[in-house]
């Protein structure tokens, strides 16, 4: 009696001891669980810090760059209103008898020429005249920065004639030759990188009148110079972050 009694003694021990042992066990599991869950929400916790900080410094970029684009704009189009005034007092002559047009819209400029001041009939050569002309409107644009300087050539409807049609098979190839013509010339007069200048042929595709008219098929034979903002190359990266190399 007394050996089972101590048997079952034994045993209990042994369980209690088991499930003291194992508690003990679940509860330290419970506790690394815990220390990493709480580890995790640290590290969340400053990785919310940085992207706030993150976030802020972007933000403050931003504004400064919107500024900057603003104030840059505005500079522009104070430069722009100063070409185009200096424009309209050196032509005022041509204007006053409707041989130019000259008009600014935003940041871009135009300058309409009708043909006839420019170039002979049929000629893509430019005229003693039309080089004075050119020459103001030269001295005009030479110190233009930023801009393109685009020439586009403009015909009415009336077809090429048959003693011009070896040198220009139709009005495209003479509005591409006047256009061509004058680019060279502003830029040889200026001295301002080719590469700000386009020259194209529009033939008669592109009207300002009616053709039907003496009158409107003179002002659709024309020079258009147009002057416009470059295109500027977007970042390719954002701003560096706060302590970074780079970083302000």
């Amino acid at each position: 009696m007394w050996n089972n009694l101590a048997r079952a003694l034994s045993i209990a021990v042994l369980a209690v001891g088991g499930l003291a042992g194992y508690l003990f066990w679940d509860d330290a599991k419970q506790r690394e669980h815990l220390e990493e869950a709480q580890a995790q929400n640290q590290e969340l916790v400053h990785e919310g810090a940085r992207l706030k900080e993150q976030v802020g410094y972007l933000s403050q970029r931003l504004e400064q760059d919107i500024a900057k684009v603003s104030n840059e704009k505005q500079e522009e189009l104070t430069r722009l209103a100063k070409t185009h005034d200096e424009m309209v007092e050196s032509l005022k002559q041509e204007i006053a008898a409707g041989e130019i047009t000259i008009t600014r819209l935003a940041d871009r400029l135009s300058v309409k020429i009708v043909d006839k001041i420019l170039f002979p009939s049929g000629e893509a050569a430019i005229g003693d005249e039309g080089g004075k002309v050119l020459a103001r409107v030269a001295k005009v644009i030479a110190g233009v920065k930023d801009k393109v300087i685009r020439i586009e050539g403009h015909a009415d409807n009336v077809p090429i004639g048959k003693h011009l049609v070896d040198r220009f098979a139709t009005n495209w190839e003479l509005s591409t030759a006047r256009a061509t013509t004058i680019a060279r010339f502003l830029q040889e007069n200026t001295k301002i990188d080719p590469t700000a200048f386009e020259a194209v042929g529009l033939g008669e595709y592109h009207p300002v009148a009616d053709n039907r008219s003496a009158k409107g098929r003179s002002q659709n034979r024309r020079i258009e110079i147009i002057l416009y903002p470059r295109v500027r190359t977007l970042a390719k990266e954002l701003p560096a972050k706060p302590g970074k190399r780079g970083a302000p």
